[in-house]
């Protein structure tokens, strides 16, 4: 187990928040860099880092770095010295994890969920359950660091409460994290599904693009915003509701929201379902779109390039006022691959100025049912190792210790 040794040990610890958000976010990884980075003098930061490494939050690894001598060796946080509990509440089942802080799942489990329990109900139930994983965590992985949930709707990520109208009814302004906090003594942060999925795609696979746009094309349409490196959310985490944008035409298709003409309803799995069913096909959601792409089915595969096409239509829109380096497309829809990406591409093109797509990619997400999970560790991790919350995080490992 890491065991984390107390200020009193290693009077250095309470003086070494800069240096261990250094490491941790990756912008000094070695000896050598967390001299350049922080401007302190070499003993000053020998003193601070070995108090981290001597308290088991950083390690320094076999793995080393060229600099101006010999190899340096790489720097980073140990990722047993602590462990996340995260969850995805989806549409039927909550999908929970105990994770190191890599992040890498140590356990997790899958618990049936129905959107008419309500939140108190549901969110006691998923405490239970991250209670259980917690007790086979905190034996290799000492104390819980953070509780980051993933919720299928709007969500108010300042406040941590879904803003409606939504797909939970009842759980509008509820305090979730006032309520996880009296279950949990660590940071709660609660994010809307798009918004980790994208935040999964930037960390894991695309960490040096600055500015990137992501959709996901499922059962709903949604979209994640990254700019200078960070997800951007907007005034009240609004931002990225692509999905709800209307489009002017004749006979306008009705949403879910309620509103006529909406690009989910043009483009979202339900609504390529919807005229498949009119057109004889059992479909209800993305899933059975998808199986029907896969069987080749004609009309399937029209609808679906159709789609693409909305989807493009609003993603040009969003490429002339945000211009992103990278466009990345995942979700369920994303699957059928160029059946809906070239017709996303041929719009964008079409609409957007040649500066803004010179240098512009637009790429298919690397699939994984469990990107959500990892988007919300990634979360937790970035927030608690922040200049801004560093220091609290200190202030707990010294009072646990």
């Amino acid at each position: 187990m890491a065991r984390i040794n107390g200020a009193g040990e290693h009077p250095a610890l309470g003086n070494s928040r800069e240096i261990l958000s250094l490491i941790a976010t990756g912008a000094a990884m070695s000896r050598s860099a967390l001299l350049d980075a922080s401007g302190l003098s070499r003993v000053t930061v020998t003193q601070r880092l070995n108090a981290l490494i001597d308290s088991g939050i950083v390690r320094e690894t076999a793995d080393t770095l060229p600099s101006g001598g010999r190899p340096t060796r790489v720097l980073r946080v140990n990722e047993k010295a602590g462990h996340l509990l995260v969850a995805n509440i989806g549409e039927t089942y909550i999908h929970l994890a105990a994770m190191d802080l890599e992040p890498a799942i140590i356990a997790q489990s899958t618990i049936p969920f129905s959107a008419a329990d309500g939140p108190a109900v549901t969110l006691g139930q998923l405490a239970d359950e991250f209670d259980k994983l917690a007790a086979t965590a905190v034996a290799d992985n000492g104390i819980l660091f953070g509780v980051s949930l993933s919720l299928p709707t709007p969500v108010d990520f300042k406040r941590g409460c879904v803003v409606g109208p939504s797909v939970l009814p009842g759980w509008d302004e509820f305090d979730i994290i006032g309520w996880m906090s009296r279950r949990f003594d660590a940071p709660i942060y609660v994010e809307n599904d798009v918004n980790l999925m994208t935040i999964y795609e930037h960390s894991q696979n695309f960490p040096h693009v600055d500015d990137m746009f992501f959709i996901k094309a499922g059962t709903g349409i949604g979209s994640g915003i990254v700019t200078g490196g960070k997800i951007f959310r907007g005034a009240q985490g609004a931002a990225g509701d692509i999905g709800h944008i209307q489009f002017n035409s004749d006979n306008p298709p009705l949403c879910r929201c309620g509103k006529l003409g909406c690009v989910e309803a043009r483009a979202g799995g339900w609504a390529i379902a919807r005229d498949l069913s009119a057109k004889g096909f059992a479909a209800e959601n993305a899933r059975d779109v998808l199986s029907f792409v896969e069987q080749q089915k004609p009309e399937a595969l029209m609808l679906l390039r159709s789609a693409g096409r909305v989807i493009g239509e609003v993603a040009s829109d969003v490429v002339s006022i945000l211009n992103p380096s990278l466009i990345v497309v995942g979700g369920t829809l994303a699957r059928s691959g160029e059946f809906l990406l070239s017709g996303i591409r041929e719009l964008v093109y079409q609409r957007c100025l040649p500066l803004a797509t010179r240098e512009l990619h637009i790429v298919l997400a690397h699939p994984r049912k469990d990107s959500v999970l990892f988007g919300a560790a990634y979360l937790a991790r970035q927030d608690i190792f922040s200049d801004m919350k560093v220091g609290e995080l200190i202030d707990r490992l010294t009072i646990d210790a």
